[in-house]
């Protein structure tokens, strides 16, 4: 009883940031998740597939570990080739080793000044093969190369693979931030950015879900929802990424735009678009707060759930039509 008083009190006081970090428009989707479609099927049979190529096929993807981050990049390049893709490999030096953001622009029909910008990191720590982190990402990245076909896009929707975001001790050397800088420096229109980090891993045991204070008062404790992510300053990008998702998905959600005091908010690609004042966020299963695997040689596609991968994925592509409209 005086557990269950303490966290309405707690509930209660902390009813502002609520307001203000958590509250999010539309409602996640409950209940039991219907059959995939046929598309979502094949999206899911593909995203093994890719999953097993970085993962397995080439395994540790680091800057020490041979020509990993090469091989991973030439598989990016020629997957999105084989959709139709104009590919653009933009060259980074690093300690001395050439390194590469792989660029795919769709250009929009109508608007294509403008960009939204849609990224996922393929290195990974050394020691793991990384299949959450982050094969799920850029095998999602790669089938939204083929889902966008179909799609009306007003605005230019950009794919980008960038290399070291493992490296974020060292940000300058993240490929995202050299992207970002650069695309500052062109003086690119990007009406919002997100990065798809960790998208592999879900469980519906309660308590398989972690959260900093006070938050853990507000969001489910079982981990089976994908999360979107960004500071205070991407609220309303947040929202409204969020808000699209909950129209079109089959699949349960949760937001969060909280200040960045809260530095987890910050670990992916998309903070690096924050420092050049665009609004970022990222797509995740949460990470640390979730996924017992994180950075370790047990980080392999068999802890990745492909039909909710494909539901994610499939969803994600609707909301960028959306997104990408004038």
């Amino acid at each position: 009883m005086w557990t269950s008083l303490k966290r309405w009190l707690l509930k209660w006081a902390f009813y502002p940031l609520f307001r203000r970090y958590v509250s999010m428009p539309g409602r996640s989707f409950t209940g039991k998740m219907p059959p995939l479609t046929e598309l979502e099927k094949r999206v899911a049979t593909n995203l093994r597939l890719h999953v097993d190529e970085l993962a397995v096929k080439i395994g540790i993807r680091h800057a020490h570990s041979g020509d990993s981050l090469k091989r991973s990049a030439d598989y990016i390049l020629t997957q999105f080739i084989q959709r139709g893709r104009s590919v653009v490999m933009e060259p980074f030096h690093v300690d001395g080793i050439v390194q590469h953001n792989v660029i795919a622009d769709i250009p929009g029909r109508k608007r294509p000044d403008k960009i939204v910008v849609i990224g996922a990191h393929y290195d990974t720590v050394p020691g793991s093969p990384g299949a959450d982190d982050n094969a799920s990402g850029v095998a999602a990245l790669i089938e939204l190369a083929e889902l966008l076909k179909s799609m009306e896009l007003d605005c230019t929707v950009r794919l980008a693979a960038f290399f070291n975001e493992e490296e974020n001790d060292h940000w300058m050397e993240m490929g995202s931030y050299y992207h970002a800088r650069s695309s500052h420096e062109r003086g690119d229109d990007i009406v919002g950015m997100i990065s798809l980090e960790m998208l592999g891993y879900f469980s519906n045991e309660p308590g398989s879900q972690k959260y900093p204070f006070p938050f853990n008062l507000y969001y489910p404790d079982a981990g089976n929802f994908i999360g979107f992510v960004g500071n205070d300053a991407s609220r309303d990008w947040v929202r409204k990424v969020i808000g699209e998702f909950r129209k079109v998905a089959t699949f349960a959600s949760e937001g969060a735009a909280p200040p960045e005091r809260y530095q987890d908010i910050a670990r992916s690609d998309h903070w690096a678009y924050w420092q050049f004042g665009w609004p970022a966020l990222m797509v995740t299963d949460t990470s640390n707060f979730r996924f017992p695997y994180l950075h370790g040689m047990d980080d392999t596609p068999d802890k990745c759930d492909f039909d909710s991968m494909a539901r994610i994925t499939v969803a994600m592509a609707k909301v960028i039509e959306r997104l990408a409209r004038v």
